[in-house]
């Protein structure tokens, strides 16, 4: 079944030029798949039923797997075994009638103008890391781009002298401005700072962790979460918090919801009526 999971995964960034992230993470769903069937004896992909497709949902809620999760990796079962079908390596196609479980959609985390100002003040600028922590964080909420397009960005994607940054995301890239402020923090992070933490090794990241190499998500929210906590924000404050707080702020202050979409690069604007809802406003 690997070899089917190999063929399909290079379908998705040959064919559907997927990004780079989404190819990992059909892959990840669907090895965790087979490594569990392969646990029932079932080793082809010819041989996968419905029931064992349901035996799997449920072993990943008796896991205690998120809604969320579930849902992201029935997404990845059917869309492979779709392929399976239209490839005429499958008869019939197992995953057609599996239902992902309801999901109980949470308004965003939307923090004040004073928390972001408070979680801004948090990172001194006493050291090499916390001068990186400060213009990461100014980045961030400047632009309300992706905790992935952050930690993605090159040195190369930096427009210093305009203001701007590029994000990629397989074939797609768009252009986002940033402001005084944030430009502040980064040069001096590029002066002060990247060097340090690079320890006289090169490296085309924008930025990197303590140990000169390329920051992970996960660094990155244990970053945010520990300014969060110093600057006593009570909300379930994430990475994504200031993606939110960013356009809705946007929203609220009279930018045009399109500029707004862009700039966030969603395909449509159902995340940007969600913004609204929370300030009670509409999209003009």
């Amino acid at each position: 079944m690997l070899s089917d999971i190999s063929s399909f995964v290079e379908y998705l960034r040959e064919v559907k030029k997927t990004s780079k992230n989404t190819e990992i993470s059909y892959q990840r769903d669907l090895h965790q798949m087979c490594a569990y069937l392969e646990g029932l004896g079932i080793k082809e992909v010819s041989k996968v039923t419905r029931t064992s497709l349901n035996s799997y949902v449920l072993y990943l809620e008796r896991e205690g797997k998120a809604t969320t999760t579930i849902s992201r990796v029935l997404a990845s079962i059917k869309a492979f075994f779709h392929y399976e079908l239209s490839m005429g390596n499958i008869k019939r196609d197992p995953a057609e009638l599996l239902k992902a479980p309801k999901i109980e959609k949470k308004a965003p985390t939307i923090l004040t103008v004073e928390e972001v100002e408070r979680l801004m003040a948090q990172p001194a600028g006493q050291n090499a890391k916390e001068i990186r922590d400060k213009a990461m964080l100014e980045l961030l909420y400047a632009t309300g781009i992706r905790v992935s397009e952050l930690i993605h960005l090159e040195l190369t994607d930096l427009n210093m002298q305009v203001g701007y940054i590029t994000c990629r995301d397989g074939q797609k890239e768009r252009m986002v401005p940033f402001g005084k402020r944030a430009k502040k923090a980064l040069a001096k992070y590029l002066e002060e700072s990247r060097a340090i933490l690079l320890k006289g090794n090169e490296s085309a990241c924008l930025f990197s962790n303590c140990n000169g190499q390329p920051m992970s998500r996960q660094g990155f929210w244990k970053i945010i979460k520990y300014y969060g906590d110093k600057a006593e924000i009570k909300s379930d404050i994430t990475p994504h918090s200031l993606r939110h707080s960013f356009a809705a702020h946007l929203l609220k202050s009279g930018a045009d919801a399109h500029a707004v979409q862009t700039m966030l690069g969603h395909s449509d604007s159902a995340a940007i009526q969600m913004y609204t809802a929370y300030f009670g406003g509409h999209i003009r």
